[in-house]
């Protein structure tokens, strides 16, 4: 019994855990770069089509996204949100395509719930070893490791950059990338069709 409390804890208390059958392989998430950066979807007009389609088949999420990405943001991570934003609801969209039902805004803001009452329950524990950060890289290894690769990327610019890069501007498109991961992650049907229960247990 107690060997079990210490596993949910460690894997997360708020956040419910993310079905293997719904994990992000980062093989998708290369390729899905890969298109991004190589042409396939490399044009700026091809990356409208694509937050386009994004806005029509995820409304709630697109929402959220336009309207962080509307504010006087950082250049950096301006360009940084509007990749990110992209890239993992594509790759969620290349790995399950018809198994990912639309994100309700009722399931966001569930999501974005989850979240905030995972740090907290984390920051009031001092003996708590993993960061919220550490809890979704379990559930989504792969997505938080692309992730993190262009956050760590877009705050330590090369020699010739000589920009500074606004941190807290950053740290609000990441923030709202985990809340997206979570809410798709909760959106992928098995394959027999069924969805996780809802987002808070």
């Amino acid at each position: 019994m107690c060997y079990e409390i210490v596993t949910m804890w460690v894997r997360g208390a708020a956040i419910r855990p993310v079905p293997p059958y719904a994990v992000v392989s980062r093989e998708i998430l290369e390729r899905v770069e890969e298109e991004l950066a190589d042409g396939g979807l490399g044009a700026k007009s091809e990356l409208d089509d694509a937050f386009e389609r994004f806005e029509r088949t995820q409304p709630a999420l697109a929402q959220r996204a336009a309207d962080i990405l509307a504010r006087p943001l950082d250049e950096t991570a301006l360009a940084l949100g509007y990749f990110l934003t992209i890239a993992v609801w594509l790759a969620f969209e290349r790995a399950f395509g018809g198994r990912l039902a639309e994100v309700s805004e009722d399931e966001r803001n569930a999501a974005e719930a989850a979240l905030e009452l995972e740090e907290q329950l984390r920051a009031s524990n001092a003996r708590e070893p993993l960061e919220l950060e550490d809890v979704m890289a379990i559930e989504q290894p792969g997505v938080l490791a692309f992730v993190n690769e262009h956050v760590d990327a877009a705050l330590e610019p090369d020699e010739a950059d000589t920009r500074d890069v606004d941190v807290d501007d950053v740290h609000v498109v990441y923030r709202n990338i985990l809340v997206q991961t979570l809410a798709l992650s909760h959106a992928v049907a098995s394959t027999s069709g069924t969805r996780p229960r809802e987002m808070l247990a």
